[in-house]
């Protein structure tokens, strides 16, 4: 075990165990027993400084005081180029929502086009140091194709558990990095039974975010590295897309872990988004209990999770940041796509474009100031989801091979 990560607790309960031991709460069950890993940032913080991080690499691997286990040391060396992703100044974007500073967090620029990179790249490295050949997991895309990834770098066999309908991009993906996918007649939840099952009969290494506590630690990276990539010039939010909870909790924890370890001085506000027909988390902030919609779907799969199994995670997160919830339309996630590439460059999925529509309704809303200093995770690339982008940003022009058509169409404009 990491010598500074100490046990595990349980986010219902508080129930404690040793690291290594459980995935899940025994008292509370599978379903509301999710464990958090508990780091001593007392004693990450010896070797954890803004001195000794300027020598290390740049990825995840960086911030080993913090993370679960230790970098697999692989011939291929493609599970050490995973974190690291670049912020984006946006100032154009910035003044189209009505605020003073956007800065992007693209994380479409990861191995795989995706942010779960981060939570895959720390399972498949789990999964490869307990000796696991084989790896599994239920996704709505994303955390499918970046497993398929960091499996096949580390060669284990991927096991792919995905609803009907998942997007063709990221299906291409799966099957282009060797996984075997299983496209379940179904809904997202019976994926994951299926995976859960899967998992128990045949021994595979289970990814799945809802029962294994270590993908967070992965996925707080990007907190980790806001808080790194702007220790100088810190924003007031950090705005993040929200489906099963996870990944906003992993900021949020990655973000107060660097100020408890003294790498910054200052906290962040966390906003996070839901669309508007899936919105179980923001309701659960109001709440304190988790109300399962009866109907509802938004077009943004990434994010299209009705029955959000890390949703205590995300309501500690966002409330220990004294951030919020809200929630945005598709049309309004649509808007986003096309403004988001139009004025910042960067081709975003509508999961990801869904954290700057958040800010523009949390803008109208008075939520945000005009002078609000905000970053945005932009957690997936836009290729991923080609048929979800068009719908956002129409279609070209089509015209005859006559130069007089051009002409006519551009002085119409």
């Amino acid at each position: 075990m990491p010598p500074c990560m100490t046990h595990l607790q349980c986010v219902a309960c508080n129930a404690t165990y040793e690291a290594g031991t459980q995935n899940t709460c025994p008292i509370c069950g599978p379903h509301e027993g999710i464990l958090d890993v508990i780091f001593d940032t007392t004693r990450a913080a010896v070797t954890l400084s803004r001195d000794t991080l300027n020598a290390r690499e740049q990825s995840v691997w960086r911030y080993a005081e913090l993370l679960p286990c230790e970098a697999p040391n692989l011939p291929n060396n493609g599970l050490r180029t995973i974190g690291w992703t670049p912020i984006i100044e946006a100032p154009a974007l910035a003044a189209n929502l009505g605020i003073g500073r956007v800065r992007l967090k693209d994380d479409g620029r990861s191995a795989s086009g995706s942010f779960k990179d981060r939570a895959s790249v720390v399972g498949v490295a789990m999964a490869a140091a307990s000796g696991a050949t084989s790896i599994a997991c239920a996704s709505t895309g994303n955390a499918a194709t970046s497993m398929a990834h960091c499996a096949a770098v580390a060669g284990i066999q991927a096991n792919i558990f995905v609803a009907r309908g998942a997007p063709e991009g990221k299906l291409a993906q799966m099957l282009a990095y060797g996984a075997r996918v299983f496209e379940v007649d179904g809904t997202y939840d019976d994926a994951y039974k299926l995976s859960r099952q899967s998992c128990a009969e045949f021994g595979w290494y289970d990814r799945n975010c809802a029962v294994n506590p270590y993908l967070v630690e992965g996925k707080k990276t990007a907190g980790l590295e806001i808080a790194e990539q702007c220790a100088d010039n810190p924003p007031d939010w950090v705005a993040v897309s929200v489906g099963d909870g996870c990944t906003i909790a992993g900021i949020a924890k990655g973000l107060r872990q660097m100020r408890e370890c003294g790498v910054i001085d200052w906290s962040a506000r966390v906003l996070g988004v839901q669309a508007e027909g899936v919105a179980p988390i923001m309701k659960a902030l109001e709440t304190n209990r988790l109300d399962i919609p009866k109907v509802g779907t938004t077009y943004a799969d990434s994010i299209n999770v009705p029955v959000p199994r890390n949703w205590r995670k995300a309501v500690n997160g966002v409330r220990a940041s004294n951030g919020t919830i809200i929630a945005v339309s598709d049309d309004e996630i649509r808007n986003a796509v096309a403004t988001t590439g139009r004025l910042a460059g960067i081709f975003a999925e509508p999961a990801a474009a869904a954290a700057v529509a958040g800010i523009a309704k949390a803008r109208q809303d008075g939520v945000l100031d005009p002078n609000a200093n905000v970053v945005a995770m932009i957690t997936g690339n836009g290729l991923k989801d080609i048929r979800g982008a068009l719908s956002a940003i129409g279609k070209p022009t089509r015209v005859k091979a006559d130069f007089k058509h051009i002409v006519e169409i551009v002085n119409a404009d």
